[in-house]
């Protein structure tokens, strides 16, 4: 009994670490197809000892589509990495395509002649086509290659051009082309509506006495309200003389400082001007 003890005991470790070692990665009804624009091609069936013996050919207006069921340790799964892998052997260079795959190990991808980066599009050689399944856990991963890939580029089409990547560094200068600052307008249409500004000033003044203006509170309102009415007045005129500055030599950010002073000098003495002209129609003077 102790001697079958001490026999049954390493029998027990040994299956369990071959039966670790013998999981791992694999697939199973894969199938690739070469679709053109217009219909899709024929399927022809791979698997990880068979893979195919003659090369897939890609032109530019194709598009290759790979389905295959991952499995771990013979059970449909997810793995965490799923990638059909293009390489080529002459320069070394690979691009991954990484499959979309659900619950149950469907996986599929589709590589358009479009998505191939310039290196591998331009190839001369066939790429070899490389199915990567990996993932978490104590499982083998699988990097199998499947089958090859010939590129075609089609003599007719518009040629494949390389296009620098862009760089972090040293720039070429940029200089700017300002546009010359605006000119006034001709002098005949300014001084035409200069004109027609300065006419209506006789009608406003005989527009206010129709309307029953008393000029002879003139002096009463100076005397009650000297400082409003003077403020009032002064603003006003310098408001117009700003006006005249801007169109003449000023520029916006000259403008709008006085307007801001001007303006608010107005606002207020306007305010108690026009308190003191109530308080006298109050008194019933007109």
């Amino acid at each position: 009994m102790r001697f079958l003890h001490s026999f049954v005991t390493p029998l027990v470790l040994l299956a369990a670490g071959a039966a670790q070692a013998a999981s791992s990665w694999s697939f199973d009804d894969a199938t690739v197809q070469v679709n053109a624009k217009k219909a899709p091609g024929t399927k022809e069936k791979f698997s990880e000892t068979t893979p195919l013996s003659q090369p897939v050919t890609l032109t530019n207006t194709e598009s290759i589509k790979v389905l295959l069921s991952a499995k771990d340790s013979g059970k449909g799964k997810r793995p965490h990495q799923a990638f059909v892998v293009l390489h080529d052997e002459q320069t070394g260079l690979e691009a991954p395509f990484p499959m979309i795959v659900k619950e149950n190990g469907k996986a599929v991808v589709d590589i358009k002649f479009t998505d191939l980066p310039l290196q591998l599009a331009t190839s001369t050689a066939p790429l070899k086509a490389s199915v990567v399944l990996a993932s978490f856990g104590s499982s083998a991963g699988l990097n199998k290659p499947v089958f090859s890939v010939s590129i075609s580029n089609d003599p007719n089409a518009a040629p494949l051009v390389y296009e620098k990547p862009l760089r972090y560094g040293k720039r070429e200068a940029i200089s700017h082309v300002f546009r010359a600052d605006p000119k006034n307008p001709p002098k005949v249409i300014s001084a035409f509506f200069a004109l027609a500004v300065l006419a209506t000033v006789p009608a406003l003044g005989l527009g206010w006495l129709a309307l029953g203006a008393n000029v002879n509170h003139l002096q009463r309102a100076l005397r009650d309200a000297p400082v409003a009415h003077g403020v009032f007045f002064g603003s006003l005129v310098a408001l117009e003389g700003v006006f005249y500055l801007y169109y003449a030599s000023w520029n916006l950010f000259q403008l709008l400082p006085a307007v801001g002073i001007f303006g608010t000098a107005t606002f207020l003495s306007g305010a108690k001007a026009l308190g003191e002209v109530r308080g006298r129609r109050l008194a019933g003077e007109r």
